[in-house]
């Protein structure tokens, strides 16, 4: 939970709103904040910095992610936007672009300004304005990051600008922006202690591992197999930028008595609703309604569920694997209990008790048929795929809306490794050594004991990469890094296209029974990239429009 105090964020928040409009001055007024007078003291240039962390993103972006994939579905609303972006009926008026865009970009700003103005404040120890300089530069980089894996080209801007010359800007080329981001996090890392080295009152703090990793995660969306590996071999069992492993747990890794734990690297900072006005409820709408769920708005598709193993390593409907299909939930991978919420599911409730989840249509055995909450019924407000979400569900949170002050993790070592074993892969130099370390050590982590699971699997490199791909989608289910991933490999034409489904709930007549949930549609010639908010385009003609729209 948030250790970076974040408390006045209103007033630097308003310092950036005058600054970006005050000219410099002979005399700097007394009563109110300017560039010239404002830039004073450590505590003051700390609380610009910590806007632009609190600028990095947000819990509505992080949950309703997942629902842009195939591994989700928002069957309430059109929550930032997803159901669009999912099923492909969206144009450049959507909301959520002209949101995100502006998202980003005011994060740049704020950073921009903090660069621009910390060195007025001449009496900081050079030391920690080197690392404030860092950290501003790592959250401008992943902000870039963002920007050019949703749209492409994007104006680069490394200053802050004027109103007018914000109005004539005009898209960078990609790969010139990739240059930058890559830069700027090599150059940030040099300034950056590594994890082990924070005090606790500056937990939550970019590190030289995020911005490592943060590298390493810019070049796999690139296809720089090569350079993943260099990135990713900086952390792998080398601690001189910092000191990661697995966290003993894959359930506990999501628990808020485990933040901060050794397998994160970088996450989104919180508080507990009874210390500040920094916390989020947004669970609520994914959870069970028997157990406090308002309603449903973000379920776990029957594709997602499907993409779990046995515990033998095979998968459901192979040859051997003991999948039956009217038992489907039985000797499955445990992160499937972990993250997903499916029909007769033991919900262990914040007070340790546990209680029997009936999602299929006429099982509660309650006798007022009222009170069958968690039951699928088209058009109900329960889940309209007959599943709910575990992961992140936080005991702590409050009873009335699931309040809650956990953590939400935008880096993990399992990420590391994965991305290391897809590098690996794609230059043809996946083996046995690469595999344990990667592979089986996240499996077993999971509680995978068997040996067919464990051991390197004979294969070639198709088959691989398929199994590397499937590991990557159920160890990060529900963290909404699944868009990106079938977007870089470009599966997203065939993943998005046709029906999303639900548990086998619907007639037995139509896709052997499973619920059809959404009709989704991908246009690969332009879908790929999003196009350029069409208000932004109006303000500023300079701006370009992304093929196909």
């Amino acid at each position: 939970m948030k250790k970076i105090n974040i408390n006045k964020i209103g007033l630097a928040l308003m310092l950036i709103t005058a600054l970006s409009a005050c000219k410099k001055l002979d005399l700097a007024p007394e009563n109110k904040f300017t560039d010239a007078n404002y830039w004073t003291t450590t505590d003051k240039a700390n609380n610009v910095l910590n806007t632009a962390y609190s600028q990095i993103s947000n819990s509505s972006y992080f949950f309703s992610m997942e629902a842009m994939s195939d591994n989700a579905y928002n069957g309430r609303g059109d929550n930032n936007g997803v159901a669009s972006l999912a099923a492909g009926t969206y144009d450049p008026s959507l909301g959520r672009l002209k949101g995100e865009w502006g998202d980003h970009y005011r994060g740049i700003k704020t950073c921009n300004i903090f660069l621009e103005n910390v060195d007025k404040v001449t009496s900081m120890d050079a030391t920690l304005k080197a690392r404030m300089k860092a950290e501003a530069r790592f959250i401008r980089a992943w902000h870039y990051y963002l920007l050019e894996t949703w749209w492409g080209d994007v104006p680069l801007i490394e200053k802050d600008l004027t109103i007018d010359e914000s109005k004539v800007i005009a898209r960078t080329p990609k790969a010139d922006v990739v240059a930058f981001i890559l830069k700027e996090l090599d150059e940030a890392a040099a300034s950056l202690p590594v994890n082990t080295a924070l005090a606790d009152a500056d937990r939550g703090r970019v590190t030289k591992g995020a911005a490592v990793a943060l590298k390493a995660r810019v070049l796999l969306y690139e296809s720089r197999w090569a350079d993943v590996v260099t990135e990713c071999e900086k952390l792998i069992g080398n601690t001189a930028n910092g000191n990661y492993a697995l966290f003993n747990s894959y359930e506990g890794l999501f628990l808020p008595q485990n933040e901060y734990n050794s397998e994160v690297i970088f996450d989104l900072q919180y508080l507990p609703p009874s210390v500040a006005n920094r916390s989020y409820s947004d669970f609520r709408d994914m959870a069970p309604i028997s157990v406090g769920g308002r309603l449903n708005a973000i379920a776990p598709t029957q594709e997602l569920v499907n993409s779990y193993l046995m515990t033998n390593g095979k998968k459901p409907g192979e040859a051997g694997s003991g999948y039956d299909e009217n038992n489907p939930y039985v000797n499955r991978d445990p992160r499937l209990t972990n993250t997903v919420v499916y029909h007769l599911y033991q919900w262990k409730d914040r007070d340790n008790s546990i209680k029997t989840i009936y999602t299929k249509p006429g099982s509660d055995p309650n006798p007022d048929a009222t009170k069958h909450f968690d039951e699928y019924a088209p058009g109900a407000t329960s889940s309209p795929t007959g599943y709910y979400t575990r992961k992140y569900f936080d005991p702590t949170s409050t009873v009335a809306d699931f309040g809650s002050g956990l953590n939400l993790i935008l880096i993990r070592y399992a990420d590391v490794l994965l991305m290391y074993a897809e590098a690996k892969n794609e230059l043809n130099q996946m083996d046995a050594g690469v595999w344990d370390k990667t592979i089986k050590a996240i499996r077993s982590r999971a509680g995978f004991t068997a040996t067919e699971a464990l051991n390197f699997p004979a294969g070639d490199q198709a088959s691989l990469r398929n199994i590397i791909r499937d590991e990557r989608r159920v160890e990060l289910a529900m963290e909404g890094l699944r868009i990106f991933d079938i977007r870089r490999w470009k599966t997203a034409e065939t993943v998005l296209s046709g029906w999303a489904h639900g548990a086998k709930f619907g007639p037995a007549g139509v896709d052997n029974g499973y619920i059809r949930a959404n009709l989704r549609t991908f246009d690969k010639n332009k879908n790929y990239l999003w196009p350029v908010p069409r208000d932004e385009r109006a303000v500023d003609p300079n701006l370009t429009q992304n093929p196909g729209w």
